[in-house]
């Protein structure tokens, strides 16, 4: 019978010896009876920090005293073989043998009934967070916290899904103080890469239960090697419409279980409910402040070289007879530089409308970096009174498979607003390197100009912005050329991203695989 229980069983004497050691206490506790015989049970099933008072207990007991367990039913935290905590159910009963006096423990493990009474409270906490949140970045950094901590898993993420990227972005993660997630703490992944991009791709729950053996993932073997073993990802949803993905880790193996994913699915449909609608408000807050700076661009960006083209031809045509022809070279000039920044606007505009509709073909070739960079360097308008440095530290040659015409679009943007907005006797510095397994090109541009108040950098790459550094200067722009730059970047499988500067000025990192994708 106690074979075949579901409850564990073990027995000990008065020294603590185990003496008797069920199946069902080497599925709670990690040992099989060969391993338990003979041991002592502190040493077992008893966390460190308690073994002194439980040997305390057992003296007591051992003395004929009830103590605090004798012939009690209490919940108790027991240690498993592998190093976790299990909370158990136990009754500690006593009997009087031959041999001595035998004590004898009947437990069950609790810890699904324990989840689901922290779940209510995360349940709580999360709708706390979403009611009391003014953004949705705050009431997705409150869900990850309350599932982290209420639910004690080491890492909670919450994925989203951005439609006009193409991409999976972490809206929020959460990590256990002290752990440290190195290379596993990527912002960004494609549909159907790692968990989050399976459980938006196949649009249903995942539960890997062994990371260390998920070899088809980098991001799971990268999770393995900080101390993660379990994963489970549930979809975010409105309808038959996947918004994301909320994702927690563990730091022990378990089998899948339905009472988990039930509850994190729950949760999930939750958050999709408060995320659609945040959504929709935000969307009607930036299509509003998008007209706003559209029409502020239009009347300030058009308008002023379409001014100096009227103003200049009305002058040419009215004193064309009094001037020289020197004079009417420059007002020329004035009318042709004009009209080409108008021109450099309109095309910016339309790139950005087919870049990010799918139409602009990309045709990515065997191609140099090295030469893409040089050429926009040669081609750079070098303002004469500014007596800018230009430090470039390139290779001889970068091979990559990627399309030269746009990355040369890249290359003059980044490079025109290093030294549009770097202020006289400033250094613009440009490098590009491939990394130790030729696999990516890391290339950057950084300058000592402005640079972007950190309160605005979430707004550096949406279109029409302009950092109010730039806008209380007077410098002109369009805030289009980072927009179309990271969409080129982008549609290379690539990344472009505003780096940490420990003094003044802007650092742009840019990450190009070398290979074709």
């Amino acid at each position: 019978m106690l074979a075949a229980a579901l409850e564990a069983y073990l027995a000990f004497d008065t020294t603590g010896r185990v003496v008797a050691w069920n199946p069902a206490a080497h599925t709670t506790f990690g040992y099989t009876p060969a391993q338990a015989y003979g041991r002592s049970v502190d040493e077992l099933i008893v966390r460190p920090e308690e073994r002194e008072a439980g040997r305390a207990e057992l003296a007591t007991l051992a003395s004929g005293l009830p103590g605090q367990t004798l012939d009690r039913r209490m919940q108790w935290t027991a240690r498993h073989a592998d190093g976790h905590d299990v909370p158990i159910e136990m009754t500690l009963t006593a009997t009087d043998e031959p041999t001595g006096r035998v004590f004898h423990i009947f437990a069950h493990d609790i810890t699904t009934t324990q989840r689901a009474s922290r779940f209510t409270a995360t349940e709580a906490a999360v709708a706390r967070g979403l009611a009391e949140a003014d953004s949705s970045t705050a009431a997705a950094n409150r869900v990850v916290e309350a599932l982290g901590v209420k639910m004690g898993w080491p890492v909670t993420e919450l994925w989203v899904v951005d439609d006009d990227r193409q991409l999976l972005t972490c809206a929020a993660r959460h990590v256990q103080p002290g752990r440290r997630l190195r290379d596993f703490a990527v912002d960004t992944l494609e549909p159907g890469i790692a968990l989050p991009g399976r459980v938006c791709a196949d649009q249903a729950a995942h539960w890997i239960p062994d990371l260390s053996a998920d070899t088809g993932s980098l991001r799971s073997r990268a999770a393995a090697r900080i101390g993660l073993r379990v994963a489970v990802g549930v979809p975010l949803r409105t309808g038959a419409h996947v918004l994301g993905a909320l994702c927690v880790y563990g730091d022990r193996v378990e089998d899948p279980e339905d009472t988990l994913l039930g509850l994190l699915s729950g949760l999930a449909a939750q958050i999709g409910q408060y995320v659609e609608r945040r959504r929709a408000e935000e969307l009607a807050i930036e299509l509003a402040r998008t007209k706003d700076e559209f029409l502020a661009m239009v009347t300030h960006e058009l308008r002023n070289p379409l001014a100096a083209i009227t103003g200049t031809a009305t002058l040419l045509a009215d004193e064309l007879d009094d001037l020289s022809c020197d004079e009417q070279r420059h007002y020329l000039q004035v009318i042709t530089r004009n009209a080409e920044r108008l021109s450099v606007m309109a095309e910016d505009l339309l790139d950005l409308a087919r870049l990010e509709s799918g139409h602009l073909a990309i045709s990515p070739t065997s191609t140099d970096l090295c030469v893409i960079i040089r050429q926009a360097l040669d081609a750079a308008t070098m303002p004469g009174d500014k007596n800018l440095t230009i430090a470039v530290r390139l290779p001889e040659r970068l091979e990559l498979h990627a399309d030269p015409h746009r990355l040369r679009q890249v290359a003059d943007n980044l490079l025109s607003n290093a030294i549009k907005y770097t202020p006289t006797g400033g250094t613009v510095t440009i490098t590009a390197t491939t990394d130790d397994t030729d696999q990516a090109i890391t290339w950057t541009v950084a300058d000592t100009g402005i640079g972007i108040p950190v309160a605005e950098r979430p707004r550096l790459f949406r279109r029409f912005y302009r950092a109010s550094t730039a806008l209380d200067r007077r410098i002109p722009g369009t805030g289009l050329g980072l927009v179309i730059a990271r969409t080129i970047i982008e549609r290379h499988h690539g990344a472009i991203t505003l780096a940490e500067n420990t003094g003044p000025g802007t650092t742009f990192a840019i990450e190009l695989p070398t290979k074709p994708q």
